[in-house]
Order: C-alpha cells, then structure tokens, then sequence
C-alpha cells in the first residue's frame, strides 16, 4: 500500500513539540537555565545556549528611543514569514503595528509613553494570538536625547517667544529625513495637558493631536512656516510638540513611525490676545498659577538642601547630576539661570509629592540664589526627570515639570516681568543643612582608603564585600584577578576586575574589565547594557550614567553613589555615602563613624588593629570573602566558573608580596622615584616594582591624588544663609559661606543704624547687628526696635 507523505507543516510541529518537551527551546522561556541548555543572557559566553535563543530572546537595534514613540527598529537575528502579522507589545501594556522588510526581519514601532527607562518588549509574528519572542525597549527623555534623533526646532526661543515684541517671523525646523520612512510627510502639533485635581486619583495626563500645519508635504528634511493664532479653541493648549510622520497615515493618528521635537511653550500657535499684549496675558496666567500654587501641598519641606558650592554639587555624584540644560562641560548655555554656570539636579525626586531639586552656580563657585537673582536655584513641584511608577502627574518625565514649572517661569518671568510671584512658590533652597557624602575609595594593586580616612593594602585573589550596610539594604561586592604582564606572565599582586552592588530590591548592577583590559563594560541583571546610543539609563531601582567607555556612575534612591573609574587598565572604585549611612557601614571599606580606629572589623564584629602588619591586614582581609550565595557577581565564561565560582572565594594558594622591594639592582628603581613623590608614594612604588608596572604605578598615584581632591571638594562648609538688604537700601555681596562680608547701605535720605558690614562666623550667624535704614533725627525708635 502506497503511503502519502506528511505535509511540512506536521514535521515542524512534531520538532517543535521534541524539542519543547526536551526542554530546549527558548520560547517563552527567555531569562531561565532550562535542563539540557540556557536561555539566560550568559549563555552565550558560556557556550551553552539553546539552538534558537537568537530567535525568541531578542534584541532591538537601535535599542533606544524618545519616549515620545514612533522610532523604528529591527528585531535582530529572528526571521520572519512576508505573511507574518507583527504586534509589538511594550510593558504589557501598549500595542504598535510592525511589519516584516524585504530582507524578512521584523520591525516594530515604539509608542508613546509616559515613562522613561527600559520596558518589555514582546514580540507577536499572528497579530498577536501569541507572543513568543521577548527583549527589551529603552523609551528615553526627550531633553536626553541625542538631537540626532529628533525634529530639531531652529532658533528654539523664537518659536517659544513668537508674538511676545520684536519676535515673529518664519518659524522652521530641520530633521533627518532617512529616520521618517516615507517619501512625502505630515507636519502635526500635538499637545499636552494635566486634568484633574491634583494630588488626587483622577489626575491624568494626556497627550492629543491637535492639528496639522502641513499634510502631503516632499520628505526633504526641513519644514518652514509663518504661525496663525489656533483656531477652534486650540490655544488653550500651551505645551506641545511637533510630530513628522508619513503622509500614508491618517492625521493624528497614534503609535506611527515618527519624529517629534522637543516638547515646547506653544507661544506661536498662541490667541490674538497673546500676540496684542503678551505682558497682560503673561500676568494674567501668572497671577492664575500663584493662586493655584496656593492651594497645593508645600514640596519645600521634602526636598533635600543644595550643596554649598559648585565643587560641592559636581562631587557629590551620587546625590546630584549635571542639568544637561546649564553644563559647564558644554559652555554653560543657561537659558533660565542668566548669570549661572553650571547647575544640578537632585537625581531622586522626593517621596511624598515627585518634586525636584535644582542647584546653581557662578563661575565663582558661589550658589545663585532667587532671592539675589532670576538666574538662582529653583526646586520644581515635578521632578524634570520625572519618578517612579511614572505614568500619572506629578511624576510624567519632563512634561510634568513643563506644565507645574517651567510654564509658570515663562509666565511670570519670560513672557512678563514679575518674578517676584514666581520665586514667592519657588525659593532657593540655601545649604545651611546640606551634610556632604562621606567618600571610600579601591585602587591600584587593590589600596583602601575607607570613608574614615583610614589606608591599608590587602592583595587577596577572589571576591570580597567592599560595603553592606543591612539596615539601608546596600551590598557592594568586588572581585581581584592577578597581575598580567604584557607578556602574559602574572606576578604576585591583584587588582580591582569586577565590582557589583545592589540597593534593596534594585536590579544588580556590576562594572569590570573588558577582556584585555581596554574599557569598561555594564551588566544590568547579568546582562550587557551597550552606551552606545545613551549616556544615561533609569533602571528597576538605580540610574546608571557612563559617558564613555572609561567611566560609570552608579546611583541608588538612598543617595549612595559608585563612581568607577578606568586608568591603565586598573579600575578605581569610589563609593559616596551619605550622612544616613553613619554607623551602618561595614566590609573592607570600613565603619562610617568618624573613627579610622575601628574600621577593620570583621563581619563578626571583632576589631583588628589598624597597626597591624602587611601579613595581618591579609588575614583580615580574607575574612569579607563572600559565598556563592551570597554573590551579585557574574560567572559567564569557564574561567570565572573555575577560578571563582566552583573555588574557594579567597584563594588561599594565592600569597602577595607584603612588602616593597629594595633591590638597588632593580631597573625599575629609577621610574619608580621619578613617578612615585609625594603624596601616596607608597602606593605608587608598589605597585610598580610589585606590579612590574610603571604605568600602573602612575594610575594608582592620578586615582590617590584624585581622592584627595574629592575629600577637599566634600569637606563641610558653614553658611550663615541669605542676607536680606535693609528697606531703604542695599547690599552688596552675594556670598554667605565663612568669612564672607556682605556690606550695606541706605538709599539717600536715610541713615544707617546697626552694622554696615557683617560677616560669616564660624557658628554660622552673622556678626554685627541688623541694618536699619533711617529718616534722620528717629535713633529712639531704632533703639526700641533693636532692643
């Protein structure tokens, strides 16, 4: 009898349900160790990958995009049927229409959100009957994005003062055409609003189409237009941004391949009212907003302190990072804070209410405060970069703090000249209770210093715990490997090649050396995280900020920061804790407590001299090593199994050299006194004459040198706080740290009473008395007021 083939199909299935049933298949199990092979993201360094782990653990390329959406993206490495219907689902939320190119790779289209960080991303090839293939997606703040990859407005500020006087024109602006996949293009304003009373549940955010100011316009690259009053009612809307999208769609319509500007003050689009009389209209909305602000929870009371000064605010990395909008790096474009030339942001938002922190600084050093100048320090009630679990006011990023803050800054201050409202709801906050970081530091052939200033070597191979602090929930962990020569010969010293922390339930972050040596990589939950297209990432519970491949900065909710750093193929870890860690600290970094004479404890409690021997110091050491357990570290490749995981964490094989040698016959001898002077030249002389290495020798001295310029930076700093000028006079000065002097005076027609110069003290008041200006011939009133 005659036997008719199986169709293909049946063959298929049949080696699907094989292979699932032998545990081998990565779908729907992408993260997870199966039995006979791996869909974790070590796999593939270890070689043990299930055979279509490519296929459904996917990756995105570019991995990246504003979390406004429409950026089109290929699913890497998975292939698809021409007949495939791809539905992208992002956070289990949001669905986006993708499709399948020429070449048979899947595309989706990210949507947009109101959050920022990594999201879920599963993947869809039947219109979404299944959702076999997962990755992730990056949804970033707009103002973070690279302008690259984005419709960029020219001449922003006349698009954001149109109608107020001397400014109109020709608005225009300019994108990359390649990023809009299509040949003829609309222009669309879309806008953006908070309803609902606020502090409340039905407080919402909502982004809307509004119109469109131009539709089947040639995908050339650049767009230009003279603006009309909205019509229709449209000019309520007073945020809002521009949107580039194929001409193939309807207007208006959601989650399309897309380019957008930045988000805006909509001042063109404005009623003719704006355009008759902006300062009315200006003072209008903002009298509007300072009755509002009246109502609303006090966020001053929650927010941290600035920093003192400027060197302050740039080294306390873990607490405050750099306002991409006034960066000295940059040449200190400060468009809201004139007069200022660098300013931060407190990086967490306060718990309560998601408001922010912002700090400013002259090219003195000197904090610029609201009350001295427009260009001062402002807290905001909506964290710029917006809060966790983001989604709803007052913690959508960036828009939030456009319509609660910066709106109310063009009302009050740009559009109309009455600041005074404006800084009545948004005063600087002065630093009379700002506590600077406490800094330890690992470097070299591995040195300490710990956060009590206390110095000390320890040369052990394996991994140890640098920091835990129970009570805060922070573990930091590091891992040594042995000295390699150029030649490949290892010598009897150890450095730094891995450092992983996590605070609480935070993803586990870990920093080390690249194979060779050349840079630094980043692991998120074991798993790489490339740079390459943002410098900065919110994560599950930490921020992680790395310019380039020599530098990260690592930042947890508590305020303890990470910086680690790449010098000669060492890697210098710096970890800054703030004041709240006092008391709670131990590992090789030390008690934080103010005594350097306690700080090698071991994890049982016992103290060990700080005179103890090189020899003794290794004793103590070994007893931080940590257990298989207990470990944040990866293990993706045979050697980390071998060398770490599957031996004992401190190799007990492994002794260094305790001392430095004294061989005068030491061709090394003559590099090591030339680089070695000064301070931290012990450190420096062993590491290269151990090390065999004077580039390693000069590493360690740049990162001890470095640490000392860290812990002058952080020192405490006294402040006596704002000075006012008398009524009837002035002052002049504007700095209120120790020993300043601030001098006041009288307008004419009055006398001053009181001092005419006060300075700082150490006890942080101001000496002298206070300055009373006064009509001529009234000193009794003057001594009544006084005593």
């Amino acid at each position: 009898m005659r036997r008719h083939a199986a169709p293909a199909g049946a063959f298929l299935l049949l080696f699907s349900c094989i292979v699932t049933t032998l545990g081998q298949t990565c779908e729907s199990h992408c993260g997870e160790k199966l039995q006979s092979c791996s869909c974790h993201p070590t796999c593939g360094s270890l070689g043990s990958c299930c055979v279509d782990y490519k296929e459904y653990c996917v990756e995105a390329q570019p991995y990246s995009g504003s979390s406004f959406g429409g950026t089109d993206f290929t699913i890497l490495h998975a292939t698809f049927n021409q007949s495939s219907q791809i539905l992208c689902r992002f956070s289990n939320a949001v669905n986006t229409v993708g499709y399948v190119d020429e070449h048979r790779r899947g595309h989706c289209i990210s949507p947009l959100m109101y959050q920022t960080g990594w999201v879920p991303l599963h993947i869809s090839s039947d219109n979404g009957t299944t959702f076999t293939r997962r990755g992730a997606w990056l949804l970033v703040h707009t103002g973070k994005l690279d302008a690259a990859f984005k419709a960029v407005l020219d001449n922003s500020t006349q698009w954001q003062y149109y109608g107020t006087p001397d400014v109109g024109g020709t608005l225009k602006m300019n994108w990359n055409s390649t990023l809009v996949r299509a040949e003829r293009v609309n222009i669309e304003l879309w806008g953006y609003s908070e309803t609902g009373e606020p502090y409340t549940g039905d407080w919402q955010a909502k982004w809307e189409y509004l119109y469109s100011l131009a539709t089947d316009q040639p995908n050339n690259g650049s767009f230009s237009f003279v603006p009309q009053p909205a019509q229709h009612g449209f000019s309520v809307w007073e945020l809002g941004s521009v949107r580039v999208s194929p001409s193939t769609y309807p207007d208006g319509m959601w989650n399309v391949q897309a380019l957008w500007t930045e988000d805006h003050a909509l001042a063109w689009h404005l009623d003719d009212k704006f355009r008759q009389n902006s300062t009315v209209w200006a003072l209008e909305k903002c009298l509007a907003w300072d009755q509002l602000e009246g109502r609303l929870p006090n966020i001053l009371e929650e927010i941290i302190d600035c920093p003192c000064t400027l060197a302050q605010a740039r080294a306390d990395t873990g607490r405050f990072h750099t306002d991409y909008g006034c960066d000295i790096e940059k040449g200190s474009v400060c468009t809201y804070h004139p007069g200022s030339v660098h300013c931060v942001r407190a990086i967490q938002a306060s718990l309560l209410y998601g408001a922010g922190q912002q700090c400013c600084y002259d090219s003195t050093g000197t904090q610029v405060l609201t009350a001295d100048s427009i260009g001062g320090s402002t807290p905001d009630r909506a964290h710029d970069w917006g809060s966790p679990p983001y989604q709803l006011p007052p913690r959508v990023p960036g828009q939030s703090h456009w319509v609660y803050d910066v709106l109310s800054f063009y009302y009050c201050c740009l559009w109309s000249e009455h600041c005074h409202y404006y800084f009545k709801h948004r005063p600087s906050s002065d630093c009379r209770t700002y506590q600077p970081p406490k800094s330890g530091v690992v470097f070299g052939d591995p040195h300490f210093i710990t956060f009590d200033g206390y110095g000390y070597s320890f040369n052990g191979k394996g991994e140890y715990t640098l920091v835990v602090s129970k009570t805060r929930g922070l573990v930091i962990q590091g891992r040594t490997a042995a000295v390699t020569l150029p030649e490949g010969t290892s010598v009897n010293a150890t450095k730094l090649s891995a450092v992983a922390m996590q605070e609480g339930a935070s993803d586990v972050i870990e920093v080390r050396l690249s194979a060779g040596g050349a840079q630094l990589e980043v692991l998120q939950n074991r798993r790489t995280l490339a740079f390459t297209e943002q410098s900065w990432m919110d994560l599950g519970g930490v921020f992680v900020f790395s310019p380039d491949s020599n530098n990260v900065t690592v930042m947890f909710p508590s305020g303890a920061g990470v910086e680690l750093r790449l010098r000669q193929g060492t890697m210098t870890t710096t970890v800054l804790l703030p004041e709240e860690f006092h008391g709670n600290t131990l590992g090789l970094l030390g008690k934080m407590n103010g005594n350097p004479s306690d700080d090698l404890a071991t994890p049982d409690g016992q103290v060990v001299s700080v005179h103890s021997s090189p020899q003794e110091l290794f004793e103590f050491g070994r007893h931080w090593a940590i257990s298989n357990q207990s470990s944040l570290l990866t293990y993706d490749s045979n050697y980390l199994l071998d060398t770490y995981f599957h031996a004992p964490r401190h190799d007990p094989s492994f002794i260094p050299v305790f001392s430095i040698p004294e061989d005068e016959h030491d061709p090394l001898n003559q590099q090591a006194s030339k680089i070695c002077s000064g301070d931290g030249a012990t450190y420096c002389r062993y590491d290269v004459l151990v090390g065999r290495s004077p580039s390693m020798g000069n590493a360690t001295k740049t990162s001890f040198l470095s640490h000392l310029s860290l812990v002058e930076d952080l020192k405490p700093v006294v402040s006596c706080g704002w000075l006012s000028p008398p009524d009837n006079g002035k002052k002049e000065g504007t700095r209120y740290l120790l020993g300043a002097t601030v001098s006041l005076s009288c307008d004419r027609g009055y006398e001053p009473r009181g001092s005419t110069q006060r300075t700082c003290l150490e006890n942080g008041l101001w000496s002298g008395d206070p300055t009373i200006c006064m009509v001529p011939g009234t000193d009794v009133l003057y001594t009544c007021m006084v005593v």
